[in-house]
């Protein structure tokens, strides 16, 4: 599979820059990878709009450090585990990549996990939402940016169960990202006085879900617990709606919703639901900003998962500019010890774990009456602090946290 690329360089500082920081940077160039879903389920959320993400990111460093350019380069895995794992090998053992970034399917960032230890290369995640990048599948080399299933779950799950949705149904889509959210949905439910009456599993790229809203239908639950995210959450809710599920009491719970997702179903279909992100693009001025220079060369607003990418590209190349060093274990430390500062994530900090402690808010969904313009789709409920909503450490089945 190619891999289309952009270098971004800034004009005459490659020619006259040189020392010893320079030196340490390998073959006099950083090379970053973004490789994720571009053409399918997952491609709204993340896709192209994430390689723009990571080339603001570079254009706001100057193109360069030290004089060596920044490239950045993509690929689409295909929502294939071997695909990924393929693509992560060559661009870590032959094409000299530094860093790959975002992914957008936890069974691929689960596979390059292994290979970051193999090369000792770097890899953030943005948009995985498996828990085990930084739980039994963790590596010294790797930061999970963005959110995780227990922070989206915790924040959205224990509002909904307090409030009197105690009678969970999941449907969940049949791969990691999927398992680890519901897992951790019921975890919150159970532990807030709620019960899990059953769950039905589809496969990725579901279409139709009729016989799974029937089953929930059919169970008792006064909430469905969506554990998937894209266009197997767009369907499923649209065709929850078809079935009347809220006018027979049914809450609907997403569990992983986009910016994206919202477009796509349309405020009448998408309206009260409660959904956490870690971004939305109108939460304050320098959100608005970003957001506004994204746009302009992408034509949508960003959704969290795009502008995760921005935030992790931006405070990685920041760790080599002040080492001076491409080299892995510096750069993740340097970065573990720098506090995140910009518009996604202010006075964030990265656990010992790889583990970003950002905030998370909780949202609902305005009505079509409620929005004043255009994407003003989200009502802010709450801002619960990362230290509140990620996994606890003390918990972690991290190799190298356990044996410390």
């Amino acid at each position: 599979m190619s891999a289309s690329k952009v270098t971004i360089t800034a004009l005459g500082l490659f020619a006259s820059t040189v020392g010893a920081a320079h030196a340490e940077i390998t073959n006099n160039l950083i090379k970053i990878g973004i490789l994720n879903d571009q053409s399918s389920v997952y491609a709204d959320a993340a896709g192209p709009g994430s390689v723009v993400a990571a080339k603001l990111a570079v254009e706001d460093m100057g193109g360069n450090i030290n004089g060596s350019p920044i490239e950045v380069i993509f690929a689409d895995h295909q929502n294939k585990p071997d695909i990924g794992a393929q693509i992560a090998r060559r661009w870590y053992q032959t094409d000299n990549v530094d860093v790959i970034v975002d992914y957008g399917n936890s069974a691929v960032a689960l596979a390059v996990q292994v290979l970051t230890k193999e090369f000792k290369k770097v890899s953030l995640p943005t948009s995985v939402g498996a828990r085990r990048i930084t739980g039994d599948s963790c590596s010294p080399y790797t930061v999970h940016w963005t959110y995780d299933s227990y922070a989206l779950a915790s924040t959205t799950a224990q509002t909904v169960t307090a409030n009197g949705g105690n009678k969970w149904y999941f449907v969940t889509v049949d791969y990691a990202l999927g398992h680890s959210l519901e897992e951790d949905a019921t975890e919150i439910v159970k532990k807030n006085g709620g019960q899990v009456l059953g769950a039905a599993r589809h496969p990725l790229g579901t279409t139709d879900f009729s016989s799974f809203l029937l089953t929930a239908q059919g169970s008792g639950a006064n909430v469905l617990g969506l554990a998937n995210n894209g266009g197997d959450a767009i369907n499923a809710i649209k065709q929850a709606r078809e079935f009347r599920l809220p006018e027979q009491g049914v809450k609907l719970a997403g569990l992983f919703l986009n910016f994206s997702d919202i477009q796509a179903i349309g405020l009448e279909l998408a309206q009260d639901i409660l959904i956490a992100q870690a971004f939305y693009w109108d939460q304050d001025d320098a959100s608005r900003a970003f957001s506004q220079r994204f746009e302009k060369i992408h034509g949508a607003k960003p959704t969290m998962t795009q502008a995760g990418v921005y935030s992790a590209v931006l405070h990685y190349l920041r760790a080599i500019k002040a080492t001076g060093s491409d080299d892995a274990k510096i750069v993740v430390d340097k970065m573990k010890a720098t506090p995140v500062d910009d518009f996604f994530a202010k006075g964030g900090r990265i656990r010992e774990d790889g583990r970003t402690m950002f905030d998370m808010s909780l949202y609902r969904i305005k009505s079509p009456g409620q929005s004043k313009y255009p994407g003003d789709y989200l009502e802010l409920i709450r801002t619960v602090p990362g230290e509140q909503v990620y996994f606890p450490i003390e918990r972690s089945e991290c190799d190298f946290i356990k044996n410390k």
